[in-house]
Parts: C-alpha cells; sequence; structure tokens
C-alpha cells in the first residue's frame, strides 16, 4: 500500500533529507533523487536564501515538508501566525502531506527545542489527537505523526509506546510517519521487543518511513543520524515492507554528514528490500528475528 489517504496517494519513492552542505551539489548536478524531505521551520521565512533554494528545488524535485515544532502533546495553543506561515509554505511546496513527532515541548511561553517523549495515558490520548486534527483542518493536507526515540519512562504510564500510539493515531484519523530506527533505539533503552512494537500498530496507516543511524554509548543508544543505518534497523525496515509493501521512505543523515553521493548510496540500499524479487525480502529465506531486531536461527529438534 505505497500510496493511501495518509499520504497524499503519493508513492514518491527513497528520497533524502535537503541539507545546507549539499546545496550546491544538487543545483548543479541535478542527480537522480526521487524526491527530498524539508525541515518545515528552517523555509518559514519572508524572503532570502532559503526560499531561493527552495524554489530552484522544487523546480526538478518533490518536496515533502516534516516539522519539528509542532508538538502535538503540548498542551497551549497553537500560535496561529505559526500556523499561517505554515500553510503558506505548505501551498508553496504542494507536499502531498505533512508530519510531525508525537511528542511534547513546551510549557508557558517557553520552548525547550527538543523532543521530549509523553506520558502514555488517555488523558495524553485525547489532548494529542485533538491537536492533530486541529493541525489538519487549518492546513487541509493530510497529517502524520512520528515515533520519536526516548530515554525516560514515566511512571503514570497506564499503556505501552505502541498502544499509545495506536490510539493516537486512531482517535485522531491520521497517518503514521513509521521510523524503524527509533522503534529501535527506544526498544534497546526500555528493554522490550521491537516487533511487539510492530505487531502492535496499525500498519495501514503508514504513510511514510524513516531510517537512519544512531551512536551507541555503554548506557544507551541515542538517536544522532550521523551514522549509515546498522543492520538490526534494515531487519526491522524489510519486516515492515515485506507487510505493507514499498512505502515512501527517507534516510535521515543531520550530522558528520558526509558527501551527497555517500548519504544518497546509503539511502539506494532501501531498494534491495523493496524489491519484490529481491532474496532480501523473500520470506521464504527469511530467518525470524530476536529482540534486538537480529537474525536468529529456527530451533532445532532432536531425532530418534
Amino acid at each position: 500500500m505505497p500510496a493511501n489517504r495518509f499520504n497524499g496517494n503519493s508513492n514518491l519513492g527513497i528520497g533524502i533529507g535537503l541539507r545546507i552542505p549539499h546545496y550546491q551539489y544538487i543545483l548543479d548536478n541535478k542527480p537522480p533523487v526521487d524526491w527530498f524531505e524539508i525541515i518545515s521551520e528552517n523555509f518559514m521565512v519572508d524572503g532570502g536564501r532559503p526560499l531561493e533554494i527552495l524554489e530552484a528545488v522544487l523546480e526538478t524535485y518533490p518536496i515533502v515538508q516534516h516539522g519539528v515544532s509542532l508538538y502535538f502533546g503540548s498542551i497551549e495553543p497553537y500560535n496561529t501566525d505559526q500556523l499561517r506561515r505554515l500553510k503558506r509554505l505548505t501551498e508553496k511546496t504542494k507536499t502531498p502531506f505533512l508530519s510531525d513527532h508525537l511528542c511534547w515541548g513546551s510549557w508557558d511561553g517557553s520552548f525547550s527545542h527538543d523532543l521530549l517523549p509523553l506520558p502514555y495515558t488517555k488523558e495524553a490520548v485525547r489532548n494529542t489527537a485533538d491537536r492533530i486534527r486541529h493541525v489538519r483542518d487549518f492546513l487541509e493536507i493530510p497529517v502524520c505523526v512520528e515515533n520519536v526515540s526516548s530515554y525516560l519512562e514515566y511512571n503514570d504510564s497506564t499503556m505501552t509506546e505502541w498502544q499509545f500510539l495506536c490510539e493516537v493515531v486512531e482517535t485522531a484519523d491520521c497517518g503514521m510517519l513509521l521510523d524503524v530506527n527509533n522503534v529501535y533505539v527506544s526498544s534497546q533503552n526500555h528493554n522490550f521487543d521491537p516487533l511487539d512494537y510492530l505487531n502492535g500498530i496499525p500498519l495501514d496507516r503508514v504513510a511514510q518511513i524513516h531510517i537512519a543511524g544512531h551512536s551507541v554509548y555503554d548506557t544507551h543508544r541515542l538517536d544522532t543520524h550521523d551514522h549509515p543505518v546498522c543492520e538490526p534497523v534494515w531487519e526491522l525496515y524489510r519486516n515492515v515492507v515485506q507487510r505493507i509493501g514499498p512505502t515512501n521512505t527517507l534516510l535521515e543523515w543531520d550530522a558528520h554528514i558526509p558527501t551527497f553521493e555517500e548519504v544518497h548510496a546509503e539511502a539506494l540500499k532501501a531498494q534491495a528490500y523493496l524489491a519484490p524479487d529481491s532474496p532480501k525480502n523473500d520470506r521464504s529465506r527469511s530467518k525470524p528475528l530476536d529482540k534486538n531486531g537480529e537474525r536468529k536461527e529456527p530451533a532445532t529438534t532432536a531425532s530418534d
């Protein structure tokens, strides 16, 4: 189900983030990229170089907007001026849908500029779903929520993260931007099975998939977007696309950014998992995954 109502019936292929170190290369060479994702807040301006670059890129490539400041889980009223500027940008880019994070990040006029996890409660579900619907109705395009990486848990939570995500998207009747790297990072930090997560969410609502690399420390993993994608994350990606089919896929690389060619080559590794006749996508040859997303050998039985 590559195209659905949650992604504006788009079937885009494999994209990468539009980042400053690559601007000139893209404009000079017009590389064969399916599409670019932009961070909306970087282009919500009245003029200057950001819009000049964006307009030049739009002449050749589809653009999808991704945000970092809607804070669907916060409780303060939305800034109407912010939403107006965001809507003007969606009209310029003609993005088929817009995504932002399932998090909170502001309180009493102060902004953390971080993607803070929510307590998984019924009250938070209702508040978050109401805010998603408000943004969708204002922008008049599909709006999707992305699962975040987390590094703490709340004592007040009454459900798992995937149960919370499921209730939010079904209550709001919206789509998901499924970040399989974030699923894996959180599973390692909180000791849950990432397959339980994938099995517990409505995959028919997935509008887009994010893949990325992360950093490994002694006590935790951190979603840094500054490494190639690791094998367990690729395996979770394979698991998803086997079940829902080729889906809009975006590689994130936001720190220690290498050359454009290196980033694009890493993104194109997804092709091996999207091709239906690829050995990587052959269910008959696939071994099951353990809770870390690694391959595991099937159990053997003793014979007489």
